[in-house]
């Protein structure tokens, strides 16, 4: 079934990131929860073909919209569906819609806690951690928890009356050293709630102190020479790595909440904030406003006028409230809270991440319904953070290549309007540089190239790029000067991390935002550049190795070289063949040549 124009709008712009999808009818109600590794190609699949599923058809026939959160991983979007599906309990999730549960790690509130997976939640005290995506990792990581920790795995009632009786019988698993023996009183309480401190810290993914740990164990045991002792802490160590902490979605400490996520620096007009409603650790509610600056507003006043606007539309009483930056707002009756790690970090992260999306999913929709108009932002936008006097419509990158001096060889790759020319590409090859000089290179492709477009009465860029840093650019602006076009075209370079921009004349480089469209140009400039150079580099470079024996033979012509080996295929088979067969090729008298050059 063919989606709407409206849910192909939607569909067009999705992101390929792993996220949870939600579809509404036209009453609103919310018919199915998903989650996807790809969230556009997961979501396009319902609607690009017939389905074997009568329900799914139908399921597809109803959806009259959709909307979406994207999450870090797969696992958070699990996480995140399956606290969804319970919340709302949509139609179609037959799977989910009978409370089918994940498993989870439980450490029970005993005097000698028992660690262990389940599936149900028991109002006893106990800390649960997850929910896992399968029972295989579950069970992994219980296996590394118990390899770590010799934890009891009985169900015994280990109370002080319980000890004080002495009622308990050391079983096998102290015997083999799996147990501590709680149940006589081995280890004593305090000590053995240390084990369960640690064993918290991996279940909240807070390893950094572990991992510390280990690593001076491992050296101690290494210094007394105890190596398969350091070899068995080793494993535990890249064991410890390996395992990631439980989803940054659900959170069984987290009760209920709201977060106000924001995406835009003080320099961008257009900002977005996003709130989020937490309910029993899971989102349930996801809404991203887009406000334009009129004057200088700040981020706290933005949230602020969001707080207000969410309040009025979703009638949302706010108690405590998660925040980048507190909002100057007379609400006695609200806690805010500006975290720095934790759970409440994550949701915030999250919420900042669905913030950053919403402005993607506006400017390709932008891209895709009015182009124009998205080229003058763009342009704006790169004349704004390159500090230029016009907007750089025209823009060309140069990169030198070689390698270990040979084949130098420069590229020149044109932009216009922030998107390749590629019919106005030029590849140099160095002519005037012995050895491999990359300032000298840059300054002779530069003279080159502009002293032939101002004798051809071509149109000249606004900005030029070279592939470098300061020593690149200083060979740039010499070149330029020379010519006498400094004031006349703007000129950076590019350090090889990219996030470096040098201007003339600044010691100290620029930082653009790693998320912005102008990095993604500068971005895409560098890898063209690149690109190009490299294959005419390796085309040159090949065709210099395939006749090179053959031409430092002196008496030897290109020509000859190249019947040469259009015949025998390689200089190793010209080198084997017999002197009649070559004279057959190229003569008597350059067989003759050729045999006493080989034969040397």
């Amino acid at each position: 079934m063919k989606p709407s124009e409206h849910l192909k709008q939607k569909i067009a712009i999705l992101p390929d990131t792993p996220g949870v999808y939600t579809y509404y009818d036209k009453e609103g109600k919310v018919i199915y929860v998903g989650k996807a590794v790809n969230l556009k190609r997961r979501v396009s699949s319902y609607f690009n073909r017939t389905h074997d599923s009568l329900r799914t058809n139908l399921l597809v026939r109803a959806i009259a919209d959709l909307t979406y959160i994207v999450v870090p991983t797969e696992q958070d979007a699990l996480n995140l569906e399956n606290s969804m599906i319970k919340e709302y309990k949509p139609r179609y999730n037959v799977l989910l819609k009978d409370d089918k549960s994940y498993p989870w790690i439980a450490v029970t509130n005993e005097l000698y806690p028992r660690v262990f997976l389940t599936r149900h939640h028991v109002k006893d005290g106990s800390r649960y951690y997850g929910p896992y995506s399968n029972t295989a990792v579950a069970r992994t990581v219980l296996d590394l928890i118990r390899e770590l920790y010799p934890i009891r795995t009985c169900r015994l009632p280990i109370t002080a009356d319980y000890l004080a009786r002495r009622k308990g019988r050391l079983c096998l698993q102290y015997h083999i050293k799996r147990c501590s023996g709680c149940c006589t009183g081995e280890i004593t309480p305090e000590d053995y709630a240390v084990q369960i401190d640690r064993i918290r810290q991996i279940l909240r993914g807070e390893t950094h102190e572990l991992l510390q740990y280990l690593r001076d164990e491992m050296a101690r045991l290494s210094a007394e020479l105890r190596f398969e002792e350091a070899q068995d802490l080793k494993m535990q160590y890249d064991l410890i790595q390996k395992y990631q902490s439980r989803s940054v979605i659900v959170s069984q400490t987290i009760d209920e909440i709201d977060v106000f996520g924001v995406h835009g620096d003080s320099t961008e007009r257009d900002v977005y904030v996003n709130y989020m409603h937490v309910r029993r650790g899971a989102v349930v509610r996801s809404v991203t406003l887009r406000y334009q600056r009129r004057l200088d507003e700040s981020r706290a006043d933005l949230i602020a006028y969001a707080m207000e606007e969410i309040r009025q539309t979703l009638g949302v009483k706010y108690d405590e409230v998660i925040v980048p930056e507190v909002p100057e707002i007379g609400w006695t009756d609200v806690q805010f809270i500006v975290p720095q790690r934790g759970d409440k970090a994550k949701l915030l992260e999250v919420s900042e991440r669905n913030a950053h999306q919403r402005r993607i999913d506006d400017l390709k929709n932008l891209e895709r319904t009015d182009p124009a108009e998205h080229t003058n932002r763009l342009m704006a936008r790169m004349k704004a953070d390159f500090r230029l006097s016009e907007e750089p419509r025209h823009i060309e990158c140069f990169d030198n290549s070689n390698i270990q001096g040979t084949n130098p060889v420069a590229s020149c790759v044109v932009f216009r309007d922030g998107k390749p020319a590629k019919r106005d590409y030029r590849h140099f090859n160095i002519k005037t540089v012995e050895g491999p000089d990359d300032f000298a290179s840059m300054k002779e492709v530069l003279t080159r190239r502009y002293t032939r477009l101002m004798e051809e009465g071509e149109e000249l860029p606004q900005l030029i790029v070279v592939d470098g840093g300061k020593g690149q650019l200083s060979a740039a602006v010499e070149a330029l000067d020379a010519m006498g076009l400094r004031g006349k075209i703007a000129v950076v370079g590019i350090a090889k991390r990219l996030e470096e921009i040098y201007f003339p004349g600044d010691s100290l480089p620029l930082y653009i935002d790693k998320k912005s469209e102008t990095l993604k140009v500068v971005q895409h400039l560098r890898d063209e550049a690149h690109r190009f150079g490299i294959t005419h580099h390796r085309n040159r470079r090949s065709k210099t190795q395939t006749v090179s024996e053959l031409d430092s033979i002196k008496g030897i012509g290109e020509k000859t070289a190249t019947a040469l080996l259009r015949h025998f295929g390689s200089v190793k088979r010209i080198r084997e063949a017999s002197e009649a067969d070559v004279a057959a090729v190229a003569g008597p008298a350059k067989a003759a040549i050729i045999a006493a050059h080989f034969a040397q």
